[in-house]
């Protein structure tokens, strides 16, 4: 059959089923003749909200070796909303039967696969491109490393030692590497619409949250599939207690709809204990989308976390983030200069890094030391530290604002 004779325009804007400007002939008059496609991209990185951030920390390092280029990403329905927004994304497609459909008629120049997982790896494996880098699928079905920069990661998967007592890369480093991208401690890739960040203002008025006072987040929970990676409930309100003894600090309580019941029973048993604690301590909604979550945890200026997607989120958002850490391998987070990390030792007097940690066990079978062990006195030390600097960077700040708008009245008189 003769195709249709109709000049299809190299344009990332144009669909193929309306115009990209009303009443505008893109084969014949282009309005804005700047989006070429240049070399097509597709990242794959479905698993894990957390790794989904980070792994934004690669768009720069992408659009830094290939400036004229088209980027799609395909990830889980659940992860999606954390790429709206991005400035480098040209399509996101969601894990679902249509976009499969979608991708498997389009060709790239370049696949990228972050994940470790059989079916990303298939998905890898059946894509058009010249290129694959990351991780595939043999024909035993088993997941392999696609290209030479790829090994080092791949190893990490399955040498235990390598990945806990050897390594000291963070993710993000070692990922550029797999992509074969030069990383120079790039951020991840988070963006907050306009409306979003009025909210956050809004929310904080609500609760009346002024600008001189310090918001402490205090991220509760963690997934499911790690469930060692959150504080007790009694280490919460501990924390709690003593950094509410400050006067200009507020205290939210973040996290999702699976930790909603832990934080109703902190914030029960902590305004029991101290009924005053009722107009500093407040609880976030945890029902209104991934969105909104991203909203409420922009309220705070430090996030108390573990090692999950709130932690995360945080870095993304580029809080101060205190983090602790048990069950992961904390040489692989970077926290870009803005927070501390917190490793469980041992209680005997060589204060030996916790002999079992990191693991990566979804049981423990040695009674949760690592978070017995939490150095909860070392997070109130720390945190009251930058408290301090943070409050006197908001009184001069104040102090500046106040002078100009003084300054801009006598002008007009």
């Amino acid at each position: 059959m003769k195709k249709p004779e109709i000049k299809i325009p190299d344009c990332k804007r144009f669909n193929g089923y309306k115009p990209c400007f009303p009443n505008k002939l893109c084969q014949e008059e282009c309005v804005k003749p700047d989006a070429p496609f240049g070399k097509k991209i597709l990242i794959i990185n479905l698993d894990a909200m957390g790794d989904v951030l980070m792994t934004t920390a690669q768009l720069g390092p992408v659009k830094r070796k290939y400036p004229e280029s088209y980027v799609a990403w395909v990830t889980l329905k659940s992860a999606a909303p954390l790429l709206f927004n991005n400035p480098f994304i040209d399509d996101i497609f969601q894990w679902d039967t249509e976009s499969l459909l979608i991708i498997g008629e389009m060709s790239f120049d370049v696949v990228m696969n972050a994940d470790k997982s059989r079916r990303s790896a298939a998905l890898a494996m059946k894509v058009k491109a010249k290129e694959k880098l990351g991780f595939g699928l043999n024909e035993n079905g088993q997941i392999i490393p696609l290209n030479e920069e790829a090994s080092y990661n791949f190893r990490l998967g399955i040498d235990d030692y390598l990945k806990f007592r050897i390594n000291d890369r963070t993710g993000q480093d070692i990922l550029a590497e797999t992509f074969k991208l030069h990383y120079d401690q790039d951020e991840y890739v988070l963006r907050m619409t306009d409306e979003e960040v009025q909210h956050t203002s809004w929310y904080k008025r609500s609760k009346g949250i002024a600008e001189t006072d310090t918001v402490i987040g205090f991220n509760t929970g963690c997934s499911d599939l790690f469930p060692n990676k959150k504080m007790t409930i009694d280490q919460h309100i501990e924390l709690i207690e003593k950094l509410a003894q400050h006067g200009n600090i507020k205290l939210l309580l973040l996290g999702g709809k699976e930790d909603a019941e832990q934080n109703e029973i902190i914030y029960s048993r902590a305004t029991e204990r101290n009924p005053d604690l009722a107009a500093r301590l407040f609880k976030t909604p945890t029902d209104e989308g991934l969105r909104n979550g991203i909203v409420y945890e922009n309220a705070a200026d430090i996030v108390i976390t573990g090692d999950s997607y709130g932690m995360h989120l945080a870095i993304a958002l580029r809080k101060y983030v205190l983090v602790w850490f048990g069950v992961s391998c904390w040489s692989e987070i970077d926290l870009y200069g803005r927070g501390e990390k917190f490793i469980s030792y041992d209680d005997a007097p060589s204060k030996q890094i916790l002999y079992c940690s990191p693991c990566w066990k979804k049981v423990c079978p040695h009674n949760l030391e690592c978070i017995k062990l939490i150095d909860l006195e070392a997070i109130y030390r720390k945190t009251m530290e930058y408290v301090e600097t943070l409050s006197h960077a908001k009184r001069n700040d104040r102090k500046s604002r106040l002078a100009g708008a003084f300054d801009t009245v006598s002008k007009q008189r």
